[in-house]
């Protein structure tokens, strides 16, 4: 008998204050939005970390790379790049970057068509964002070759 096996995908939105976080699995192809985490310079604690490593045991990491609409480099680009090694150091899973641009003006779309201006307000946009991100690497053939 053949099963599925579902895997566990933790995904990121850095920024150099917050950081969004989302967890998706690849039964259903759907991620959602988990409380973000406090960051300096681009870089949360250890604990934290740590933390989310062991309450969700992911199987594959993934971390929005921002980039400027024509490819190039932005500040936040060596921030996410710092993020991916920081994490190397403290795992061996996987870790992908994955491209985000106009992730978060996506989120921040979404959000104001769930609930309004309101909703989108209390939201926690980098957290959305994070979710778009770990769906969208779910959603790509890369990932399914990945995850074999």
């Amino acid at each position: 008998m053949d099963f599925i096996k579902t895997h566990v995908i933790l995904g990121f939105d850095v920024g150099s204050h917050k950081i969004g976080v989302a967890v998706g699995q690849t039964l259903t192809q759907q991620a959602k939005p988990l409380p973000r985490i406090i960051a300096q310079k681009g870089l949360p604690t250890t604990t934290e970390i740590k933390k989310l490593l062991n309450e969700w045991r992911p199987d594959v990491i993934v971390v929005g790379l921002p980039t400027m609409m024509d490819g190039k480099k932005q500040f936040t680009t060596d921030l996410a790049l710092a993020f991916i090694e920081f994490l190397k150091t403290l795992t061996d899973l996987p870790v992908f970057s994955v491209d985000e641009r106009l992730t978060t003006k996506a989120a921040r779309s979404d959000l104001f068509e769930q609930g309004g201006y309101r909703h989108l307000q209390k939201a926690d946009v980098d957290s959305y964002a994070a979710k778009l991100i770990v769906e969208s690497w779910m959603h790509s053939d890369y990932s399914a070759a990945k995850l074999v």
